[in-house]
């Protein structure tokens, strides 16, 4: 190649060069007159989403150990969640608590229908009634039965407690004092010649006599009481636990009388209060229960009659209730009394206590059995609500030739 053309290529090649540095040159100029772009802002973080409570299962909620002779109450109230298939009288059987408990617990809520979702109060909270500890001790405002066994000398007192289903306006469990005379395991059932006569006249014949077994509405288990007439027992309708639903007789969920078969020996004391509103003492605090009076009950039909007059009331309870009178809340009481719910509230000055805060503190458990259930789960589910219907429309049979209790009277005969 010439020189001239050399030349030429480098000539050419520097002006390209310098057309380029000129170009640089006037981009940097524009970017020295324009601000370049603010940089995004930063993403904002993700939301922190907190992984559901793991809720424990419930704690035993029929059996308890007193820290003291003088402790009165005992359990604790939780709060579960209703699922889709629920109905107010499954939870109750699963908490070993009954119909009306459940449903006084939680006004408005459906008792077919409660909804998935929904908070449900347990009531497994309860005031010991005012009775000596010792035998079994029925509370039939409560509709709910408590025994004391015998414990060796330095054991803490146990209670055990089940709820009931008690006699029918009209046919009152009796109140007083008896004992057991006798164990049954599978009853047959005789039914007197009135209530055979009673259920003829409504078309429905009734058997001279009923055998063990699923269709005896004894149960698998039976005590028979002093008095005559009167019996504690299972039954074939659980769903009746709970609510008034016998002709005096005091029923039990089967697995509640089973247990009680194989641990209450004959000549137990049995006692039977009528008592709306129990008070008692856990530590330094004085709890008040309040469970209404039973529709028949004229005797408590007042709230400010359901407590004793302070200057006349006896025991240990009472002697201590008057040494904290100025302590506690009268009218917090009479409201409890006024307005029962079942729930077990503070009625000392110092705790400002509501159901509200007590819904709020109490311990969420899981929809499940409770640690040592009595029941399996799965035996003597309710149907439904025509189920239900049925059994409450039905005259249920006595045991024996009870009769009808006049209100406020005490029929019990002399224990024998």
């Amino acid at each position: 190649m010439g020189s001239t053309a050399m030349n030429y290529r480098i000539v050419r090649c520097c002006s390209r060069f310098g057309a380029g540095l000129a170009l640089l040159a006037w981009l940097s100029g524009c970017a020295l007159l324009h601000s370049p772009p603010p940089p995004p802002p930063p993403a904002p973080p993700l939301p922190v989403i907190a992984p559901p409570p793991v809720l424990s299962r419930a704690a035993a909620t029929h059996r308890f150990t007193l820290d003291s002779p003088s402790e009165g109450v005992v359990g604790s109230l939780v709060m579960t969640t209703a699922s889709a298939d629920d109905t107010l009288p499954d939870i109750a059987r699963r908490f070993n608590i009954g119909y009306e408990e459940i449903v006084r617990a939680n006004p408005g809520v459906d008792p077919w229908l409660p909804g998935a979702g929904r908070e449900i109060v347990v009531p497994t909270h309860f005031v010991l009634p005012d009775a000596p500890h010792e035998g079994v001790v029925i509370n039939v405002a409560a509709m709910r039965l408590y025994y004391y066994p015998k414990m060796a000398r330095g054991e803490r007192q146990v209670v055990v407690t089940h709820p009931i289903g008690i006699g029918k306006v009209g046919w009152q469990t009796p109140e007083g004092t008896t004992k057991v005379v006798a164990r049954v395991k599978d009853p047959v059932w005789v039914p007197p010649v009135s209530v055979r006569k009673e259920h003829l006249e409504n078309g429905d014949v009734l058997p001279a006599k009923v055998p063990a077994g699923p269709d005896n509405p004894l149960g698998a288990y039976m005590f028979r009481l002093g008095w005559p007439s009167y019996l504690i027992h299972g039954t074939n309708k659980p769903y009746g636990v709970g609510m008034r639903s016998s002709h005096g007789c005091v029923r039990l969920y089967p697995e509640d009388i089973a247990i009680l078969y194989g641990t209450v020996p004959i000549g137990t004391p049995v006692r039977v209060v009528n008592q709306p509103v129990v008070v008692g003492w856990r530590d330094e605090t004085l709890y008040a229960q309040a469970y209404g009076a039973l529709e028949d009950d004229s005797r408590h039909a007042r709230p400010q009659a359901v407590l004793p007059a302070l200057k006349s009331a006896k025991g240990p309870l009472w002697q201590r209730i008057r040494a904290h009178e100025a302590e506690i809340d009268w009218e917090q009481l009479r409201a409890l009394a006024a307005t029962p719910r079942g729930v077990p509230l503070s009625v000392m000055k110092r705790d400002s206590a509501s159901l509200s805060t007590a819904v709020a503190a109490a311990q969420r458990v899981r929809n499940e059995l409770p640690d040592g259930a009595t029941w399996d789960g799965s035996s003597g589910l309710l149907v439904d609500q025509q189920q239900y219907n049925e059994m409450i429309g039905a005259r249920e049979v006595p045991v024996a030739d009870a009769v009808p209790v006049p209100a406020g009277a005490n029929p019990a005969p002399p224990m024998r």
